[in-house]
């Protein structure tokens, strides 16, 4: 009887053990299925994000092409305000550099 409990109990052992198998292959293949989805999920997000980005950049390359004509515009009449600036500055100092000059060049240090 000794032996018909132990091949019993080896029975056991082992339908316990298949099962345990079972369960462990149903939760990896229950977690891959998860991981798919979610990198399936992130994936989604990600394109959406990208697409979302494109646009954006799209709308501000059309908006500063668009006005180029104004940048220019604009650009032309700083420069132009600029040298204005700079040539009456000079127009004001230009005297007094001319005779600090003369004076270096005409003087003998002896």
């Amino acid at each position: 009887m000794n032996t018909n409990r132990s091949k019993g109990g080896i029975q056991r052992l082992l339908a316990a053990e298949q099962e345990a198998q079972q369960i462990v292959n149903a939760a990896r293949s229950e977690k891959m299925a998860r991981l798919k989805q979610a990198k399936e999920e992130v994936e989604k997000e990600v394109a959406e994000y990208r697409s979302q980005m494109e646009l954006e950049f799209q709308r501000k390359v059309t908006k500063s092409s668009g006005d180029s004509g104004a940048n220019v515009k604009r650009l032309k009449q700083e420069t132009d305000g600029k040298i204005h600036h700079l040539k009456t500055e000079a127009g004001k100092i230009s005297r007094d550099v001319s005779h600090m000059l003369l004076n270096h060049v005409t003087t003998v240090k002896v």
